[in-house]
C-alpha cells in the first residue's frame, strides 16, 4: 500500500459566518485544512483571490466573500514500512493494539512524511479496517508524534464503527502517566477548559473561549522534589489536551518546550520530549461484548528521568 495525499486543484468556496473577519490566512487555513504558514505562503505568492481580487495576508474576510485557491499538488507516495520499537501487544480478528514509541504519527497527513502506525501495520502485514479516509484507514484514535503508549486499531469494519461510536460516547478508559513541573493544587482534580488552535502560533493548541470542550481529570501518584508524577484520565479526546490542560495550570509536562516546560529541569533529569505516556487502555471489546484492559510500561527515557527526579528528592529527605 502507499498513500498519496491530496492532489492539486483550483478550488473556490464562500467564506462562512463563523469566520467573519478573521485574517486572511486563518480563514484559508481553517476552510481548506491547511497549516498557517502554508496558508500565509500561498497568499503571499498570490495563488489565493477574495472576490477574484489578491489580498495581503492580514486582510480581514468578510462572511459570504469567494476564496479561490490553487492547492498544492500530490505529495510524493509514502512506502509504508516497519517502526523499530513498535510493539503488539494483542492482536486478534477484530483489533490490534499496539505500544507506539515516540517519533511515529497514527497515520500519514500532509505535514508529516515520517513513520506511521498505519504504515507498520501494512509492512507487517496487518489487514486493517478499510473505513475511513483512504489515509486513516483503521484509526479510531490518536496518539501525538511525541507521546507513546498505547493505541487500538480496527481491523474488521465492524470494529471500526463500534469503536468509533465507543470513543465519540465516551465509553473508552483511557489513562496517560505524566511527570509534570511543580505540584498541583489540589492534588487531585479536573481541569474542564474548551480547546481549540492556538490563535497565533501555527501547530499549537490553547484554551479558547468557544472552543471544543475538553476534561481532563488528574491524580497525584507521586511528589517529588522539582515534580510530580500523575495518572490523568481523559473524558475527551483534543489533539494535545493533557499537554494544554497541563499548562493552562501552570504545571507543564517535564520537557514539554511546546507548551512552557523549564528546558533547564529538562536537562537536569534527561528529558528530551514531553514525559507522556499513554499508560492503560479499556474498552468493550467490539466483537465480543466483554471488558478489555491492556497496560504498557513505562519507555527507557521515561524510566531513567523518573527514577532521577526521585533519587534527587531522596538527597534532601
Amino acid at each position: 500500500m502507499s498513500v498519496t495525499l491530496s492532489t492539486g486543484s483550483r478550488r473556490s468556496l464562500p467564506v462562512p459566518d463563523g469566520l467573519e473577519g478573521e485574517r486572511l490566512d486563518t480563514a484559508l487555513a481553517r476552510m481548506f485544512g491547511l497549516s498557517r504558514t502554508k496558508a500565509a505562503e500561498l497568499v503571499e505568492s498570490g495563488q489565493v483571490l477574495v472576490d477574484g481580487s489578491p489580498l495581503p495576508k492580514s486582510a480581514r474576510v468578510s462572511a459570504g466573500a469567494w476564496l479561490e485557491v490553487e492547492l498544492p499538488g500530490p505529495a510524493e507516495p509514502v512506502a509504508p514500512k516497519t517502526v523499530e520499537g513498535m510493539r503488539i501487544v494483542h492482536d486478534d480478528a477484530d483489533i490490534v493494539v499496539v505500544d507506539k514509541p515516540i517519533g511515529v504519527a497514527a497515520h500519514p497527513s500532509p505535514g508529516w512524511r515520517g513513520p506511521t502506525v498505519v504504515g507498520h501495520l501494512h509492512a507487517a502485514g496487518f489487514r486493517i479496517a478499510t473505513s475511513g479516509a483512504a489515509e486513516r484507514r483503521g484509526i479510531v484514535h490518536r496518539l501525538d508524534v511525541g507521546t507513546s503508549g498505547l493505541m487500538v486499531v480496527a481491523k474488521s469494519e465492524l470494529a471500526y464503527s463500534v469503536l468509533k461510536r465507543a470513543f465519540k460516547e465516551r465509553r473508552v478508559d483511557k489513562y496517560y502517566h505524566a511527570l509534570v513541573q511543580g505540584h498541583p493544587d489540589p492534588s487531585r482534580g479536573t481541569v474542564d477548559a474548551p480547546i481549540d488552535r492556538h490563535p497565533t502560533h501555527d501547530y499549537k493548541w490553547a484554551v479558547v473561549a468557544g472552543g471544543k470542550s475538553a476534561v481532563t481529570h488528574y491524580e497525584t501518584l507521586e511528589a517529588l522534589r522539582y515534580a510530580s508524577l500523575l495518572e490523568i484520565r481523559l473524558e475527551t479526546g483534543r489533539t494535545h489536551q493533557i499537554r494544554v490542560h497541563m499548562s493552562a495550570i501552570r504545571h507543564p509536562c517535564v520537557g514539554d518546550l511546546m507548551y512552557g516546560a523549564d528546558p533547564v529541569l529538562a536537562r537536569r533529569l534527561g528529558v528530551t520530549r514531553q514525559w507522556l505516556h499513554a499508560v492503560r487502555l479499556g474498552f468493550t471489546h467490539p466483537a465480543t461484548g466483554l471488558w478489555v484492559e491492556f497496560t504498557s510500561p513505562y519507555p527507557e527515557d521515561l524510566a531513567s528521568a523518573l527514577e532521577t527526579a526521585r533519587e534527587e528528592t531522596e538527597r534532601v529527605t
